[in-house]
This record gives C-alpha cells, sequence and structure tokens, in this order.
C-alpha cells in the first residue's frame, strides 16, 4: 500500500471494528492515508494501538470494545464524537471463521460465535447510530464486510457463510430503510485473504497444499489481501460512491463467478 494518499476522504470520520488486524488493519490504513481519522474498535487494545501507531499522526485512536456490547458502540460513539467532532462511516467488519469441519460437528458455540460477532453488531450499530445520524439530519454511511462465501458457499464453513448471508441481507434491507434519511448501506464480499483466518479456513493448519484447494477457485490465483479491501472500502466511504447503496460489492479474484 502506497504512503502517499491522494485526500479522497479528507475530512471524514469512521468508525472500523476489528481493526487491529487483518482486512480491518488493511481499511484502517488505507482510510487514514486518504485522510480519514478513525476510531479503531477492537476487543485486542495491544493490536489496535498498533495500528493506529502506523497510520499518520493524530488520524486514530485505538478503542478497545466488544462489537456484541451495546455499551460499548455507545462508547465508541461518544468517544469518536469527543475527539474528531462528527462521524461518517461504520465499518462493521470484526469477523471471525469456525474450524472447517462436517457442518453437524461444529461445536454450537463456535455457531453462536458466529452470528453473536457477524450479526448482532448490524443490529447494534444501526440501533446506536441511526438516531445519532437522523438526528444530525447529514446522512451516514456504513459499509458491512460479508463474504463471497455468500452466493457460493462452500461444505464445512456453512455456519460462518450463513451468518455472511446475514450480513448481506441486513445491509439491502437496511439500505432501502434508511434511504430516505440519506443514510446508505454497502457491502463487500471478499473471498478468503491473507490473514489470521488462513488456518480455521483451512481445517485447522496453514499448508502448501491447502492453499492449493483455496487457490483452484479463484480464477486469480492468489488469495485477497488487507490491502485490496482496504481499497474497495475506501472507495465505498469517498464521495465518488455516494450513489451507491444496497450494494454488494466482489472483491474475490473471479471466484464468484
Amino acid at each position: 500500500m502506497s504512503s502517499q494518499g491522494t485526500g479522497r476522504l479528507q475530512g471524514k470520520v469512521a468508525i472500523v471494528t476489528g481493526g487491529g488486524a487483518g482486512f480491518g488493519a488493511g481499511i484502517v490504513k488505507k482510510f487514514t492515508i486518504e485522510g480519514a481519522h478513525v476510531l479503531i474498535v477492537d476487543v485486542n487494545k495491544d493490536n489496535a494501538g498498533s495500528i493506529a501507531s502506523s497510520c499518520p499522526k493524530g488520524s486514530a485512536v485505538a478503542f478497545q470494545g466488544d462489537v456484541t456490547s451495546e455499551k460499548d458502540w455507545r462508547s465508541a460513539l461518544e468517544t469518536t464524537v469527543k475527539k474528531f467532532g462528527k462521524l461518517d462511516v461504520v465499518v462493521n467488519n470484526a469477523g471471525v471463521v469456525h474450524r472447517a469441519r462436517a457442518s453437524h460437528e461444529v461445536p454450537e458455540e463456535d455457531f453462536d460465535r458466529m452470528f453473536a460477532i457477524h450479526v448482532k453488531p448490524l443490529y447494534l450499530s444501526t440501533k446506536v447510530i441511526i438516531p445519532h445520524w437522523k438526528e444530525q439530519g447529514k446522512g451516514g454511511l456504513v459499509i458491512n464486510v460479508s463474504s463471497i462465501s455468500e452466493p457460493r458457499p462452500r461444505p464445512n464453513l456453512v455456519w460462518y457463510d450463513a451468518s455472511k448471508g446475514a450480513v448481506s441481507v441486513a445491509t439491502r434491507g437496511l439500505s432501502v430503510e434508511y434511504a430516505k434519511d440519506n443514510i446508505r448501506y454497502n457491502a463487500i464480499r471478499p473471498s478468503a485473504g491473507e490473514t489470521g483466518m488462513v488456518p480455521n479456513v483451512l481445517g485447522g493448519s496453514d499448508t502448501p497444499e491447502g492453499r492449493e484447494r483455496i487457490l483452484a477457485t479463484v480464477p486469480l490465483g492468489r488469495l485477497s489481501t488487507p490491502e485490496d479491501v482496504g481499497n474497495v472500502a475506501c472507495f465505498l466511504a469517498s464521495d465518488e460512491a455516494s450513489y451507491m447503496t444496497g450494494a454488494c460489492v466482489d472483491i474475490d479474484g473471479g471466484r464468484g463467478v
């Protein structure tokens, strides 16, 4: 990722969940390079702090928070407005994946975790942020991170895929519901990426053989990267995408074709 931005997000303020690693870190870095201020929400404060310190000075603040907690969402909103004066964009990126295995063998706690971390934050961010934006009267934007596995589910990761399906459906429905308030919802659907999730996606360990199986399904022949996701999220957050709502943008190297 280039360290020189074009200023396309100059003056914008965002909350990025799961911003301490993986796709979230790529989004935070791209946003701040392009001029945005970001509150990095992550359960791991050290990770969030490390990413914040790598961004342009004063552009990012680490916030330890649980995306399944309404209290933490309210605190994140309050902190953002206090630090940066406003809020323009929310990126629901925080995510996990259960270890790939037969669907009937996935532990119930893993199933519950998929929906708690992927779906509940959409409900909570809507509950907390929408009234704030409606009161401000200037609109807003939510970007939700879904997955290409939503339209193209695969065996052994069905419960992960199903939770991401809920993300896409909620994105579309909310985009229609709040369009009258100029509050937009879009989603991005990455393929498997170069993140800490790779071992679980491969069934427990990151091996060349496992990667070959994944890459055989991706026409461009590589995994997605945090930079890929950050670039597309940046476009969606920019004024160039102001007419887009309810869109699910694939970042998948052709896997969904």
